[in-house]
């Protein structure tokens, strides 16, 4: 029974494991986006030494990216779990 509900959920009815993995995912998106972006800031203050600007600015840029993705792929999945994969009017090309 459980090998028939990982195969129901992984085929994207919403339900099941790979749902909750792939939405589980969106959190360890957004700390990786935050930590590769401070690396780079990092990486920038110590070979042009400009102290903590760089890391500063890579941990907001990195928290801004991470949050976009976030917010993106919770809509999304918000519209599957609801069973609506049509764009809204607001989603449409004008």
């Amino acid at each position: 029974m459980a090998a028939d509900d990982f195969k129901q959920g992984s085929r994207g009815g919403g339900k099941g494991p790979a749902s909750w993995t792939r939405l589980a995912g969106i959190g360890i998106e957004l700390a990786a986006a935050v930590g590769g972006f401070v690396l780079v800031g990092t990486w920038w203050d110590r070979h042009f030494g400009t102290a903590p600007k760089g890391s500063i600015v890579g941990a907001l840029l990195g928290l801004l990216g991470g949050m976009y993705n976030l917010i993106r792929q919770s809509l999304l999945a918000t519209r599957e779990a609801a069973g609506g994969s049509e764009p809204s009017d607001g989603d449409k090309e004008r």
